[in-house]
């Protein structure tokens, strides 16, 4: 794993582990919880860069880095949303897959019927967000393999980290004209991420690995190009 140190509340330091080959990160206790928005937007820009890579499964017994312990699979909840992990039995830490990560931070959301239905009529099958296996669309909505729904970047959530990021630093500055350039970005970003979205929808064959990545990857150029 290699190790990225990034920014925490209170101006701490969080230093965490990722994986780029099985595409997961390892938290210490409650790391997650504690990394600021710019700091979540830079495991995202990580995850972005990685989103067409292959992945390597995650092996069907995993241990905990300090103590050896079997980890254990979790199922958690937040902001009602679901999403899963393996954790220590000793409260060492978690280790998460980038999409169940994506998926804590509220950056994911679950196809509708009707966006499944039509998805069908562009493509007869998409991989996996969270795995990576072909899911056919023809007879199934849902991963056969981990179960996962098919699922698509949220923009709207994109967009408001960003607007957390442009306020932080626009806050260091006084600047009379401050409000009024602050709204101007909020319209602004707005306008694209809507764009965006469409754009993440209209999937074609080839465009993308899966849902997540081909909004990972249109997001990707978009801040590269801001």
């Amino acid at each position: 794993m290699t190790a990225h140190t990034l920014g925490g509340h209170l101006g701490r330091s969080v230093e965490i582990d990722g994986c780029a080959a099985c595409q997961a990160f390892w938290f210490d206790q409650r790391e997650s919880l504690q990394l600021t928005p710019r700091a979540t937007l830079q495991l995202f820009r990580l995850i972005g860069e990685q989103a067409g890579a292959r992945r390597q499964p995650l092996a069907a017994v995993t241990k905990c880095p300090a103590c050896a312990s079997q980890l254990v699979p979790t199922h958690d909840r937040q902001r009602n949303v679901s999403f899963h992990y393996r954790r220590c039995p000793h409260g060492h830490g978690r280790l998460t897959t980038y999409f169940d990560f994506l998926r804590e931070k509220n950056f994911v959301r679950p196809l509708s019927a009707a966006q499944v239905d039509e998805l069908r009529r562009s493509v007869q099958s998409v991989n996996c967000s969270n795995c990576g296996a072909p899911v056919d669309l023809v007879t199934a909505s849902a991963c056969g393999h981990c179960g996962s729904p098919l699922s698509m970047l949220d923009m709207t959530q994109a967009g408001a980290v960003i607007a957390q990021l442009q306020q932080a630093d626009a806050d260091r500055a006084l600047d009379p004209a401050l409000p009024m350039r602050l709204e101007q970005a909020r319209r602004q970003a707005e306008a694209a991420f809507a764009d965006l979205d469409r754009q993440q929808f209209g999937l074609r064959a080839g465009s993308g690995p899966d849902l997540v990545g081909t909004g990972l990857s249109l997001l990707m150029r978009w801040l590269t190009n801001r």
